[in-house]
């Protein structure tokens, strides 16, 4: 499947803001993959309730989300660090999705990057979204870390990073992730 013409790449960002840097971070990292088929994830879901879940079963979205991340030869996930951890976004997403049949993260390549306003560029909220992560069984590309810091000014006006050492980090990802396949 390494070269399969008709590759699937889910890509989700942990940010649902237009111009965020993790969603702008998340296609370049699909251009550099270069998968034959790119669906970016929407995350915009209502907030895990499970009396909702019991009254009215999994909302169409999750469920969507749900068929997309098991339709995907691979995934990345591009999150922002929000105090500390992840978005509240994605871990709401996260937990939807668990509540699902068929367990559709299992086994499936995953890689994560972030691009945060400090300098260790989401260090911490990698390392949540790695324990967020650890139920599902999937096959994690360990590195290397894509941690892009001070991200305001790491990419230009069309959402390109500039800076090569991160376009190389970035790059080596992505190969590591295609290896998977």
């Amino acid at each position: 499947t390494k070269d399969d013409p008709m590759t699937k790449l889910l890509g989700i960002s942990g940010a649902l803001r237009k111009a965020s840097t993790n969603t702008a971070l998340m296609r370049q990292a699909a251009e550099i993959f270069a998968p034959s088929r790119f669906i970016q994830a929407d995350l915009d879901l209502p907030l895990y309730n499970g009396d909702v879940e019991k009254a009215d079963g999994i909302p169409a979205a999750v469920q969507t989300l749900a068929d997309q991340i098991k339709a995907a030869d691979a995934i990345i996930i591009a999150s922002p660090e929000y105090n500390k951890g992840i978005t509240g976004v994605l871990k709401n997403a996260l937990d939807w999705v668990s509540r699902t049949e068929g367990g559709p993260w299992a086994k499936k390549p995953v890689a994560i990057m972030s691009a945060a306003a400090g300098r260790a560029g989401g260090e911490r909220s990698q390392y949540a979204l790695r324990l967020a992560l650890a139920p599902f069984d999937i096959d994690l590309v360990q590195g290397p870390e894509v941690l892009i810091g001070a991200n305001s000014s790491e990419f230009d006006a069309a959402g390109k990073l500039t800076n090569d050492r991160y376009i190389a980090t970035l790059t080596t990802l992505m190969e590591k992730l295609r290896a998977k396949l």
